[in-house]
């Protein structure tokens, strides 16, 4: 049988996983190899160094380079509040209300004073940063002083796209079937800190009731590219998701529009319903490809009989297979490889490419560039 190689789409019922938790810097590790941990539980923090600020307090207080720290009412390492002064100078003839000072912008620490420039070097306090499991399991590996390895046995599903950052909380189907539409009358405020499996599509004004009962995530087919761009306030490009401030995280399984989530991957997560879930919206469709993910781990002692899930870029796909077509004009669509296409075809934009035919679940088919296509791994 022919095959070809393409990028994988993961949608497993029982697999064995492990994500990478590092710290942007050097911190302090919390953990150790075997240690049973949950999604929010914090297994490494760092700070990242505030900001500074610089004042010339020579020029405020009419003196000379060399003079500053007979001036300084605080010297380096000393802390202070906003407002507080931290230099001033002497008053004429005693005259207190004559008497200048220089008042802290900031909250912090002065870090330097430099008797060549007269400057001062205020830093703002430091930002902790925390480094959470993400997902429910087992510390498998550390990494001194920046991180670990933590591994589980999950239901895995890839979406297509996603916005949002990482997010967990049990997982609750809103909807009866894949082809229903999730409306804002059907979210609840007790569907606060859960993660919604929903239908076809996700209407604005229900994306906004989720977010204002503090819904954690929705899993939804399709999304209408004009509402995204609404809510992020700009057009989102080609660029990493992941990082987006919406108040919740979003994942489509299908495409933009209204898509009904595939029957398979709608079955195997109802299978899961009233679990505890583990999301992420980053997504990446260039090369160094990432995907939005959904993972829902079993209870450690239902680990036995997983299979691994290789970590490759891409794997054969042959008649038959399951793909998901990634780009216009059928993007979004789902179907079978009905033949491999020996040879270079000329395509639309006049290019020669690689290409297959895909039959699609609604009974159509279509001729597709092999680079426009994703095997979905079952």
């Amino acid at each position: 049988m022919a095959h070809a190689y393409t990028p994988g789409l993961r949608v497993a019922r029982k697999s064995r996983l492990t994500r990478e938790r590092v710290l942007p810097l050097k911190g302090e590790l919390l953990v150790k190899v075997g240690d049973a941990v949950r999604a929010e539980d914090v297994i490494a923090k760092s700070e990242l160094p505030g900001p500074v600020t610089v004042l010339n307090v020579i020029n405020q207080l009419g003196i000379e380079p060399e003079e500053i720290r007979e001036y300084m009412l605080k010297k380096e390492g000393d802390t202070f509040k906003k407002g507080e002064p931290i230099a001033e100078n002497k008053p004429i003839l005693g005259l207190s209300f004559l008497k200048t000072q220089v008042k802290a912008p900031i909250d912090g620490v002065v870090e330097s004073i430099s008797e060549i420039t007269g400057q001062v070097v205020l830093r703002e306090p430091p930002q902790p940063v925390q480094i959470h499991a993400y997902i429910d399991g087992r510390v498998i590996k550390v990494m001194p002083d920046e991180g670990a390895v933590v591994e589980t046995v999950a239901t895995f599903v890839q979406g297509i796209f996603g916005v949002g950052g990482e997010a967990w909380g049990e997982l609750e189907v809103v909807v009866k079937t894949p082809h229903d539409i999730l409306t804002p009358e059907m979210i609840k405020e007790s569907h606060s800190g859960k993660i919604l499996l929903a239908g076809k599509h996700l209407s604005r004004n229900s994306f906004e009731r989720a977010r204002e009962v503090g819904v954690k995530g929705v899993i939804v087919g399709g999304f209408h590219d004009k509402d995204l761009k609404e809510i992020l306030g700009y057009d989102l490009g080609v660029a990493i998701t992941g990082a987006e401030k919406i108040g919740l995280t979003l994942i489509l399984t299908e495409g933009f529009g209204e898509i009904p989530v595939a029957e398979r991957t709608f079955n195997l997560l109802k299978e899961r319903s009233g679990m505890r879930a583990s999301i992420s919206g980053a997504t990446q469709i260039r090369a160094g490809v990432i995907r939005p993910e959904i993972i829902i781990p079993y209870p450690e002692e239902e680990w036995e009989g997983a299979r691994e899930v290789e970590n490759v870029s891409a794997q054969a796909v042959a008649e038959g297979d399951p793909v998901r077509v990634i780009r216009e004009p059928y993007f979004g669509m789902l179907g079978t490889v009905k033949r491999l296409i020996p040879g270079l075809e000329v395509v639309e934009s006049g290019s020669k490419v690689r290409v297959l035919e895909v039959q699609f679940e609604h009974g159509t088919s279509a001729i597709v560039p092999r680079a426009n296509i994703e095997r979905i791994e079952e």
